[in-house]
């Protein structure tokens, strides 16, 4: 048999060449593969006779540990060199400042609700809070809203499934019975506004099933319609900025309130209906058990979205819901 030693030297200077562990396992298919130098020389002991055999076995595996042994040093020089490069380029200077994050900011109607508490608290206001799912009674009966009246009807007002049909819990349509629970809970003089989100079944440009209100309600014994209309005006030209700003109210109807009026605000050279408002039925009274002989109350209601697209001249309110950050980060100071 063939004397095999070159082969240490020669698959030495092979695997050198080797930049890669792919180009490496190619190369050792030239010794060590189905048809390597080594291989075919394994194969051929059967040629030789009993005497010569296990002399050249024992040469054959001298050069094939060598040459594996050649073959795992040039494998873990490319492990140990693609390692280096690695953590050269994931070097991290940690004397670098850190990076900067995103500034994010309040919600318009947030701020809008801000806006309003903190005008309504600078005269005299207290904040109020409820819950959102309401009870039959508070969100109509209390109300003085009769069992036929619109607002009840279920293509009107989300119902919620109690699991024995009776259908006695709503999600608010206003947040006009924070105003009950306040009563029944504190005694005159209440000045108060409640501002949170309610549900009705209605979606447009102008409409969503849910939105912001924030109602406000003064019950004292020397309240009247004049005190609702100079709290209303003084807000609204300070919310809006505009000393210039006047407010007329015209009839209307609403159940809770004796008389009830509409509000509208003087803008853009016409008139811009803004919210409702009337003095404090003496059935809601008496529900809270107020004596309506000796004290008398307004209260008001303004839609926070509505106020929110006006100052910010947003000309539908889906977009106050989208969650479109193009439009949110114009609100990022």
């Amino acid at each position: 048999m063939a004397d095999l030693n070159h082969l240490i030297a020669e698959a030495a200077q092979d695997f050198a060449a080797c930049n890669d562990v792919p180009a490496l396992e190619n190369a050792k298919a030239k010794f060590l593969g189905k048809s390597g130098a080594l291989t075919e020389a394994l194969k051929g002991l059967g040629k030789l006779t009993a005497e010569e055999r296990p002399a050249a076995g024992a040469a054959i595996n001298v050069v094939k540990q060598a040459v594996e042994q050649a073959l795992n040093d040039r494998r873990d020089s490319i492990l140990a060199a693609a390692q280096a490069k690695q953590l050269a380029s994931e070097t991290i200077d940690v004397a670098l400042p850190a990076r900067a994050q995103s500034a994010g900011g309040l919600h318009p109607v947030t701020l809008t609700l801000r806006r309003v508490e903190a005008l309504f608290h600078s005269i005299g206001f207290s904040v109020a809070d409820g819950p959102e799912i309401e009870t039959d009674f508070y969100n109509f009966t209390a109300l003085n809203i009769p069992d036929n009246h619109p607002a009840r009807a279920m293509h009107d007002t989300f119902y919620v499934d109690s699991g024995n049909d009776s259908m006695e819990h709503v999600l608010r349509t206003h947040t006009s019975p924070v105003q009950v629970h306040y009563m029944e809970n504190n005694t005159p003089p209440l000045k108060i506004i409640a501002p949170g989100r309610v549900y009705r079944v209605d979606s447009d440009a102008t409409h969503s099933p849910m939105f912001h209100q924030v109602e406000g309600l003064w019950v004292d014994e020397q309240i009247s319609f004049a005190n609702l209309k100079g709290v209303v005006q003084d807000f609204l030209q300070k919310f809006f900025e505009r000393d210039d700003l006047t407010v007329r109210f015209r009839p209307s109807f609403f159940p809770f309130t004796e008389p009830s009026a509409e509000m509208d605000m003087s803008w853009n050279g016409g008139w811009l209906e803004i919210g409702g408002c009337g003095m404090v039925h003496p059935e809601v009274l008496k529900h809270v058990n107020i004596d309506s002989e000796k004290y008398r109350g307004f209260a008001f209601g303004l839609g926070v979205e509505r106020l929110a697209m006006l100052r910010y001249g947003v000309n539908d309110l889906r977009h106050f819901f989208n969650n479109d950050l193009r439009f949110l980060q114009q609100f990022i100071k």
